[in-house]
């Protein structure tokens, strides 16, 4: 991804693997012909420039043709131009139009995100990637029309009460809260230490002074000791001496694998509780709805894939090889490696 595209909404890569090598029906100047669109390998140049200059910045050396990591990085450019190609007609036949406006307002959106609205400091960024604003001004089309085009495919996805209950059902481990209590501890290296230190509480010592003076806990030295403690989330031996206590006893000298520990509870047990569904509800709509979109859209994205297998032909040697369809997330856009 590069610097300046927000993550965009659909596809972490499908591979395209589709179509055929076809030297005849590619004009000598194209590496790839999608449905009546040509895509000029000038376009492909731009790219492989730009993963060139993205590997220079990290200090890498670029491959060489030739070999495995180039193909890869040749393939994935070709893959992404292929989809994109796709994705554009595909916008075009279902109505979806992204104006100059719309490409405006997001390149004015990343500017200000990105650059503080500093046009310089965006021509350098632009500069020092090997790119021009008119290829940033096509990656944000292609961006806006992969949202529109997923905001169209999944607009009548609907989640329903009842697969919110079903799935809170299925899954009240996620809403439990087990039991915590309110404990204070000093940590020591040694037992002697321990030793010391617990007979100087039970004779009547601050706990709290003891603890910032001697504890070697990070998170809890600075705060007296004090900490809340959930059941099943400390070691083994701590967590049984935090549970079994009674409330405001000290604990003798307690071995964990972090030292010693002097523990002593400060308040009752909270008993475990689980959230109630209406507090949660929402949250679990939002999450089963974007998981149902997703899926839509894959479901989409490989349809569309099957509908240009015969229509998407590629220059002797450009042509992917086929591979297994990858995972769509929602959340990412396939790119060369390194932009």
């Amino acid at each position: 991804m590069r610097f300046f595209l927000p993550v965009a909404l659909v596809l972490a890569l499908f591979a395209a693997g589709c179509g055929g090598s076809d030297e005849q029906s590619v004009p000598a100047d194209a590496v790839a012909v999608v449905g009546d669109e040509e895509i000029d390998k000038a376009q492909f140049d731009q790219l492989m420039e730009q993963a060139r200059s993205s590997y220079k910045a990290q200090e890498r050396e670029f491959p060489e043709a030739g070999t495995p990591e180039y193909t890869t990085l040749r393939n994935q450019a070709m893959q992404f131009l292929v989809q994109r190609a796709q994705f554009e007609q595909k916008a075009e036949e279902l109505d979806i139009e992204v104006t100059e406006a719309d490409v405006d307002a997001r390149l004015k959106q990343i500017k200000e995100q990105y650059f503080g609205g500093d046009e310089k400091k965006y021509e350098e960024q632009l500069k020092q990637q090997g790119l021009s604003d008119e290829q940033v001004r096509r990656d944000i089309r292609a961006q806006l029309i992969q949202e529109k085009l997923f905001e169209k495919v999944t607009s009548d996805i609907k989640v329903t009460d009842e697969e919110i209950e079903k799935h809170y059902n299925e899954n009240k481990d996620q809403y439990g809260q087990p039991e915590s209590r309110e404990v204070r501890h000093i940590l020591v290296e040694t037992k002697a230490q321990a030793d010391r230190i617990r007979g100087q509480l039970t004779n009547g010592g601050n706990f709290e002074a003891l603890a910032k003076q001697h504890s070697k806990d990070p998170g809890s030295a600075a705060q007296g000791g004090k900490l809340t403690v959930s059941r099943g989330q400390t070691v083994p031996e701590f967590d049984q001496a935090a549970f079994s206590l009674e409330r405001n006893a000290i604990s003798q000298p307690i071995k964990t694998q972090y030292g010693f520990h002097i523990i002593q509870p400060l308040s009752a047990v909270k008993p475990a509780q689980t959230t109630p569904l209406k507090d949660v509800k929402e949250s679990i709509r939002q999450q089963l709805l974007q998981t149902k979109r997703n899926e839509r859209m894959t479901k989409w994205v490989e349809e569309t894939k099957k509908e240009f297998a015969d229509k998407t032909r590629y220059q002797v040697g450009f042509a992917p090889p086929p591979t297994a369809t990858g995972t769509t997330t929602g959340e990412t856009e396939t790119e060369p490696a390194d932009r």
